[in-house]
């Protein structure tokens, strides 16, 4: 997978993106992640990429002219081109999963007052957004976008099944988890956990995964009768 990244600040990226699961797919070449200066595509010596808004109004707008030039660059026949803004449709698991199946995305990432309109009318095909929360840029959205999806391309996790056995992965949070030694401090394992008995350990994950989203997530939780939701199901 392919996936261009264009701001202002790409300095942001060195060191989250060069390290854990992102580092090891792109070792694999798994991930051709590339981060971009937006910069790069003006042509005038003080590299202008903002303007006032017209109407007037705080801050500064970024202009049409060197995103149009970056994307039709950078931009293939098969690219999906999202815009990173508070406007968009909130990022879940199951666009992770979907973005996972592309070839190529190019993420933008916008500072300031955000970008003139007809940026998202000329080029965008998806907005996303991480929370009802306002942040300086599109970066840190972005490399959240960027650590999600890659995790989920085949290949990048020791364990397959570590991105189907976890939270958001079937609906509902995930079960807690333990590992030696079997009692620390007064606190002990949970016997069925170290029984052996394979069926009896699934239906308890299961029912302290249900229990755990119901405290913690009545959100999701209640989106079935009893308090579940349907395995196939994503957040």
């Amino acid at each position: 997978m392919k996936i261009d990244v264009l701001t202002l600040f790409p300095g942001m990226f060195t060191g989250p993106m060069d390290e854990s699961m992102v580092h090891r797919a792109r070792q694999k070449g798994l991930l051709d992640l590339q981060v971009h200066n937006l910069r790069d595509w003006t042509h005038d010596r003080h590299r202008t990429v903002d303007d006032r808004p017209f109407g007037g109004g705080p801050g500064m707008v970024l202009k049409c002219e060197p995103i149009f030039e970056a994307v039709e660059s950078l931009k293939k026949p098969e690219t999906r081109v999202v815009l990173m803004c508070p406007t968009g449709r909130r990022f879940e698991q199951s666009i992770a999963r979907e973005m996972a199946g592309l070839s190529h995305v190019l993420l933008l990432c916008p500072s300031y007052e955000g970008l003139d309109e007809r940026v998202r009318q000329g080029l965008v095909q998806d907005e996303l957004s991480v929370g009802d929360f306002v942040l300086t840029s599109g970066n840190l959205p972005a490399m959240m976008v960027i650590d999600a999806v890659t995790r989920l391309l085949p290949g990048v996790l020791g364990d397959e099944e570590s991105a189907v056995d976890e939270s958001f992965s079937r609906g509902l949070l995930e079960y807690p988890h333990y590992t030696r030694p079997a009692e620390f401090r007064g606190q002990r394992v949970p016997e069925v956990l170290l029984s052996g008995h394979h069926a009896e350990i699934e239906k308890w994950r299961r029912e302290q995964a249900l229990l755990r989203t119901r405290q913690r997530r009545p959100d999701l939780a209640g989106l079935l009768p009893g308090g579940g939701r349907s395995e196939g199901s994503d957040l």
